[in-house]
């Protein structure tokens, strides 16, 4: 017995548990099973089949497995024959697709999968209805369709059987009305969204058919309406060989009474048909479509029934944002047209902007008439550059000739606002005026390159500015609003010629930070805008600088970050200071007596950092480094003494003028050694030579510029450091370690 006990003890473990040896009797008895690990690729979800009585299956998708010898289980677990006749679809509001290799890893765990007829035989069955006599059958069909053809699965196979051609037909035949129309319509615009065949095929009478469901203005359906709309964009944006028939069939004028629907889609479709209509139509035709679009009639339709009617939605926003490009985008010619310097009606016109600012009509004997006598003196006050040929102003493009359209707008539509900015800016001092005419122009591009007038709309745009539907001439009064806060920033600023561009740094922030807010109306933008002044764009600029740069500089974890790389940013520029000395310098050779007349000398730090090599040179050459005989050991350098410690700038007997003393600087020896005295080109050199010096000797670099480059490397090395905590708000204090556990005794799994 006392063997036994012994024997038992002996396999007991360091806890007092028994140790059980891997691959004895007694480990395989007393072990527990090893809990098998979960696949990765097993998803367990319920299959049903619709419309019938047979319960779900509760399967394990092994999705290693082909779908088609998963779905073969199934049926024979239902005793269902041909397999290939079924397929899975996904049993949720917004996922009914079939399931194929390529969608299946969209799968998860706890999903219900209908096992449903595949898509090749539902597709034969909808055809076949659709071909039958009965309509009630038909109907039914339409309806399935409707709901299929959104799956790309189901369309490739209805494609395949040659259902869309189908389909065109009983559009074009006009056998179908109501319902069954609209269901047909919204099939086949579902279809052509997959891209599987082309717009090109299409025949003039079916696009006239569809255009029919369009002209007809007092259509109740407005489903119908909606994808006929749609069907029509998709063809002139992608049929062109059908340009000629939308041309005749469809306009802007038979579009636009739908834009009174009350169907937001119907008003999106709409407004995307006039998009296309106008992207694809010619220069002249172009234009004809602008000035129906803009026209009072067609802007309140805009305002009343699409822009303030609704909440507007991003699909109606990128209409909009589309419109809005397309009209602006009409000044692109004249932005990119150069004026031809003989065209006598450009010399008119300039010549009228004149007039405008400085002849005034009216009774003679109360000097109300100027007639001027030196054009020349008055294109001058107005910020002509060529005053005696002034229409050479107006070469360059952008902004070409759009920006003497704006000027002109501007003189002869707002004739005192425009004297007004004429005549205070020709009383002012000549470097304080604000030259209109060179304002005008860098402002007009400006706005150019802000409303992006010149590139095409994109895709996902959806910023649109309602004001500018509210004018006929919406970029000229924009720009007669931003003249004129032109000037008025450059009277607050109390500007120069040499601010000019400062100026327009600042215009061109008012003006983005209004459209910002998205005003409703130009008046809406002028008061915004003037009530911007200056001082607030000052202090908006220093506010985001220090939220952008100084939020986090007062930070307990920013600052303890600034101490812990400040030494390392310290020893970079210890780095850069010693490799400047390496590459030398030359100085006017001085004593502890002054300035040695026509003598220099050039300096070098050695290779190994242990001595500065040094000898005479001439003025204009730089001697290679095994061309200096001298060295100054650096162990035999006691101080770097600058400015006037220095015995050559306290020099009494030196007859020579020295520079400032602020270049100044010298190299103190043992006692009976003279020191070495320099006078530094330029302050940069006199700083590089004093820190890499100091740095060499072990004393602590002074210059200014030392403390300049810690404060500019720290500063982009937090920046660098903070990129990945952009959006994320750093805390004032770390946060708090939570208390140790009660006791360690952890678990470790081995898996």
């Amino acid at each position: 017995m006392a063997q036994r006990a012994s024997k038992s003890n002996s396999m007991a473990g360091p806890s007092g548990r028994a140790s059980i040896v891997p691959g004895s009797n007694a480990a395989r008895t007393h072990l527990p099973p090893t809990p098998k690990k979960p696949s990765m690729n097993i998803r367990k979800v319920a299959v049903l089949m619709p419309d019938s009585r047979e319960a779900a299956q509760l399967i394990e998708l092994d999705q290693t497995i082909d779908l088609d010898a998963i779905i073969q289980e199934i049926t024979e677990k239902w005793h269902l024959e041909d397999p290939k006749s079924f397929a899975l679809r996904f049993n949720e509001a917004n996922q009914k697709m079939y399931i194929t290799e390529k969608n299946r890893k969209d799968i998860r765990d706890g999903q219900v999968l209908n096992l449903t007829p595949s898509a090749h035989l539902t597709a034969k069955l909808i055809k076949a209805a659709l071909s039958g006599e009965q309509l009630s059958d038909k109907t039914e069909a339409l309806r399935k369709l409707t709901f299929l053809s959104s799956d790309i699965t189901f369309a490739e196979e209805f494609v395949r059987l040659d259902g869309h051609k189908f389909l065109i037909e009983n559009i074009t035949s006009g056998k179908f009305k109501g319902d069954p129309l609209t269901n047909t319509l919204q099939s086949f615009v579902l279809i052509m969204d997959h891209n599987i065949v082309s717009w090109e095929m299409l025949e003039p009478e079916f696009i006239k058919r569809v255009a029919d469901c369009v002209n007809i203005t007092a259509n109740a359906d407005t489903t119908c309406l909606q994808f006929a709309l749609d069907i029509l964009k998709s063809v002139v944006l992608n049929c062109s060989s059908r340009q000629y028939v939308i041309e005749q069939t469809v306009t802007p004028v038979n579009v636009t009474p739908h834009l009174e629907s009350k169907s937001a889609d119907v008003q999106k479709n709409a407004i995307a048909l006039i998009n296309a209509l106008f992207m694809k139509a010619d220069d002249v035709k172009r234009k004809k479509i602008a000035e129906t679009l803009q026209t009072q009639r067609m802007r309140n339709n805009i305002l009343s029934n699409v822009i303030r009617g609704q909440n507007v939605g991003a699909g109606m926003a990128h209409e909009l944002y589309v419109l809005q490009t397309l009209l602006l985008n009409l000044n692109e010619e004249r932005m990119r047209k150069s004026v031809d310097i003989h065209d006598h009606a450009i010399l008119r016109e300039i010549d009228e902007l004149r007039r405008i600012a400085f002849d005034v009509e009216g009774d003679p004997n109360i000097n109300t008439v100027r007639k001027t006598q030196n054009s020349a003196q008055d294109y001058k006050k107005m910020g002509f550059e060529n005053i005696n040929n002034p229409i050479e102003d107006f070469v360059a493009a952008p902004p070409g000739v759009l920006s003497l359209d704006v000027m002109l707008y501007f003189a002869r539509n707002h004739g005192e606002s425009y004297m007004k900015v004429i005549v205070e800016n020709s009383t002012r001092q000549d470097d304080h005026d604000c030259p209109f005419v060179q304002a005008s122009k860098m402002l007009t591009k400006i706005l150019c390159e802000i409303l992006k007038i010149g590139e095409a709309p994109s895709e996902d745009g959806e910023t649109y500015y309602s004001m500018f539907f509210t004018h006929d001439k919406p970029f000229e009064e924009f720009f007669c609003i931003c003249i004129q806060l032109l000037n008025k920033t450059w009277r607050e600023m109390k500007a120069t010629s040499d601010d000019f561009q400062k100026v327009l740094d600042v215009v061109r922030e008012q003006i983005i930070r209004i459209l910002d807010q998205l005003p409703t109306s130009l008046e809406t933008f002028r008061t915004k805008i003037n009530s911007l002044t200056y001082a607030q764009i000052n202090k908006l600029w220093e506010n985001e600088r220090l939220l952008r740069e100084g939020q986090g500089a007062q930070l307990k974890p920013i600052i303890e970050l600034r101490e812990k790389i400040k030494p390392e940013i310290m020893d970079l520029i210890k780095q850069q200071r010693i490799k400047y000395l390496m590459g030398g310098s030359r100085f006017a050779k001085y004593n502890k007596g002054g300035r040695i007349r026509d003598k220099f000398w050039y300096w070098k730090l050695a290779p190994n950092q242990k001595a500065l090599l040094y000898g005479e040179c001439d003025e204009n050459l730089t001697p290679q480094l095994e061309e200096l005989p001298n060295k100054l050991l650096i162990s035999d350098i006691q101080k770097v003494l600058t400015g006037k410690d220095c015995p050559h700038a306290n020099s009494k007997t030196s007859k020579t003028k020295l520079p400032a003393m602020n270049v100044a600087f010298s190299f103190k020896c043992e006692q009976d050694v003279e020191p070495f005295c320099f006078m530094a080109a330029s302050e940069n050199e006199y700083d590089m030579w004093t820190d890499g010096v100091n740095c060499l000797i072990g004393s602590e670099m002074t210059s200014t510029q030392v403390t300049k480059d810690l404060e500019t490397l720290l500063s982009m090395e937090i920046k660098m450091r903070m990129l990945d905590t952009e959006g994320v708000t750093i805390p004032a204090e770390a946060p708090p370690i939570p208390p140790p556990p009660a006791n360690y005794n952890f678990a470790y799994l081995n898996l």
